[in-house]
């Protein structure tokens, strides 16, 4: 039996491309995708998941729709966004070598590497939005922002294998820093 996808889902088609999920019906989804429009598809189309969000079991309100709408809108940049690595890392490796002689080195591609850190910025930015977006208090929202921050300025050792610095994690600036 397959899991139903709730508004919101991101999924990829083999014909369309990549897609959000923007209403369900009874016999299938409405789907906008980047390149062809709204389209219906049925619940068996052959959809991979990239981001599943659950199904409301309620029914969904007008505010509901236009939430789900905003962070359809915000999700388009990321899915079209492009994120270059550092030409000087492309086709390189990441060699994990343990301290003890008794275990095996690890070799990882640096592109699948990167593709794992863009992959969490985007997740924090998500999260970000959703802290936004949500019923906290402001104080409570202002805490959370000031933690995500700081995961940020954690990440920032990855900042050399971007091509762009747009594109680069951003900590806590220091004081002299956040005046300017």
């Amino acid at each position: 039996m397959q899991t139903l996808l709730g508004i919101g889902s991101r999924v990829e088609h083999p014909d369309f491309g990549p897609g959000v999920v923007i209403n369900l019906k009874s016999n299938g989804y409405t789907i906008t995708y980047i390149q062809h429009g709204v389209r219906v598809m049925r619940f068996d189309a052959p959809l991979t998941v990239v981001e599943a969000v659950e199904p409301d079991t309620d029914l969904v309100s007008l505010f509901d729709v236009e939430m789900a709408l905003s962070r359809v809108l915000q999700k388009w940049a990321d899915v079209t966004e492009i994120v270059p690595l550092g030409d000087k890392w492309k086709g390189g490796k990441l060699i994990l070598k343990p301290g003890r002689t008794d275990l095996a080195a690890k070799e990882i591609p640096i592109d699948t590497f990167f593709h794992k850190i863009v992959m969490l910025r985007d997740r924090m930015r998500t999260l970000e939005q959703r802290v936004n977006a949500s019923g906290l208090t402001d104080e409570e929202k202002i805490a959370i922002q000031q933690y995500i921050t700081r995961m940020y300025g954690s990440l920032t050792s990855f900042n050399v294998l971007f091509k762009q610095a747009e594109h680069q994690f951003v900590g806590e600036k220091s004081g002299a820093e956040s005046m300017a």
